[in-house]
């Protein structure tokens, strides 16, 4: 007689065509419950219960209908069945205790009881048979999303069923299989010890196989922030030994996306990543290239010019020291007029050229200006030098008074903000003075 019949059969596969709907993963989990429900179809012996059904079914759809598995174990099961199951048990008369020790694990005790009374040794077997129906549900679960995973999701919900197979596969007692139980009284079920070692070398692959595929995520994820990073850096780069740093560090992060293994999800999927990354990197590359002399010229440039802004602090400043600020302009210029129109960095160059010449015109002024004071102020020393030896002899006061005013007048032309700007007004102040004193002893005459 077949464990489970047409009726009942026509009850649950209606139940779970309506659980698994059109959903490609609960499609597989249908498949996975049509595939036991059949198996009970096949083997001959006890009718399926109430608690076989609902173990068969209940871990793949734990909402599955209870009140659609209670009608499917009544079209099951004979008039009375269940009835006899109970009167079995009961007729027994076996302690608790008594039980519980012949369910241990040792198998000079569960032998001979499984010969004689296999009925005492139900609690063990029922839980055997559970981990047994995890452990293949599970495994069938794990294989469809692991070995055929189409996004980092389906790794690890994949990544779970694998640890739980692993737990159930732990449940099976490798005595038991030792001993190649043929038990089909209550479950009908037969795991060889090959079985198990099958189904645990396949958990251990797709341990593995997760393994690997989280270490192709990480070196992904890591690659990807590490030529951001570069990118960030190329951009915000200020002179061309940044940006040549940069681009050893995009490349170097370049290779590490392209060791990616190709059999994995990542790896696979990184693939039109790479490529677009290889296409931006060339450009830049290509473009750092052209711009090589450009770069090194501009950074010259900012270095000359950098030199004559410090140089030319702090002022007033000599002739002397403004002439060599003069020269630190001109050779700053001089790199940014060598940069040609064909050259991408030519409108910055002549942005840059605007600024350097319009600073070493002021230099220039500022140097003449300093050199235009020294002379005034040493033309009206010599005239200072000239009266105070005429003093000495008889000197018409008008001829002084015309002496002092040309002395006045050539301290006049001293600027501010040169180096004999302060002595020229001291000198202007005394001869000012000297001449109102002149210009009231002749009015008093």
């Amino acid at each position: 007689m077949s464990r489970l019949n047409d009726r009942a059969w026509k009850i649950l596969r209606a139940e779970v065509e309506k659980c698994a709907g059109k959903d490609a993963l609960l499609q597989v989990q249908r498949d996975i419950v049509f595939k036991r429900l059949n198996r009970l179809r096949e083997q001959d012996g006890n009718l399926a219960s109430y608690e076989e059904l609902r173990d068969t079914i209940s871990d793949v759809f734990p909402n599955f209908s209870d009140k659609v598995l209670k009608k499917a174990a009544k079209a099951n099961r004979p008039p009375g069945a269940w009835h006899t199951i109970k009167w079995v048990v009961g007729i027994t008369g076996v302690a608790a205790g008594t039980v519980w020790v012949l369910n241990l694990p040792y198998p000079m005790i569960r032998w001979p009881v499984a010969r004689t009374a296999p009925i005492l040794l139900l609690p063990s077997y029922m839980k055997m048979d559970y981990d047994y129906r995890q452990a293949i549900v599970l495994v069938e679960q794990a294989d469809q999303l692991v070995n055929r995973a189409t996004s980092q999701a389906d790794l690890l919900l994949g990544e779970q069923k694998v640890k739980q197979a692993q737990k159930h596969l732990d449940g099976l007692p490798v005595w038991f299989l030792g001993y190649q139980p043929q038990y089909r009284f209550w479950f009908g079920w037969n795991f060889t010890l090959d079985e198990f070692r099958s189904a645990r070398a396949n958990v251990g692959r797709m341990e593995a196989k997760v393994f690997q595929e989280k270490q192709a995520q990480t070196l992904l994820e890591q690659g990807e922030q590490a030529l951001n990073t570069a990118k960030q850096q190329h951009d915000g780069a200020k002179t061309w030994e940044e940006r040549q740093k940069a681009i050893a560090a995009w490349q170097v992060a370049l290779d590490q996306l392209q060791q990616l293994p190709q059999e994995t999800l990542a790896g696979r999927g990184s693939q039109m990543k790479i490529a677009a990354y290889e296409r931006d990197f060339r450009k830049i590359s290509t473009l750092a290239t052209q711009n090589e002399r450009t770069g090194t010229l501009m950074d010259a440039a900012r270095q000359f010019a950098m030199a004559a802004a410090v140089k030319g602090q702090n002022p007033p400043h000599s002739a002397a020291e403004w002439q060599e600020v003069e020269k630190l302009w001109d050779q700053a210029i001089d790199r940014l007029e060598k940069i040609s129109l064909e050259e991408s960095g030519y409108l910055e160059a002549q942005k840059l050229l605007i600024t350097y010449q319009g600073n070493l015109g002021i230099v220039k002024i500022r140097q003449q200006a300093e050199e235009s004071s020294v002379a005034a102020l040493t033309t009206a020393k010599r005239e200072i030098e000239n009266l105070l030896a005429s003093n000495s002899g008889r000197v018409d006061r008008n001829q002084m008074i015309s002496q002092i005013q040309s002395i006045i007048y050539e301290l006049q032309k001293v600027q501010t903000g040169t180096t004999v700007y302060k002595e020229a007004q001291e000198l202007m102040q005394s001869a000012q003075k000297k001449l109102k004193e002149m210009e009231k002893s002749s009015f008093g005459n």
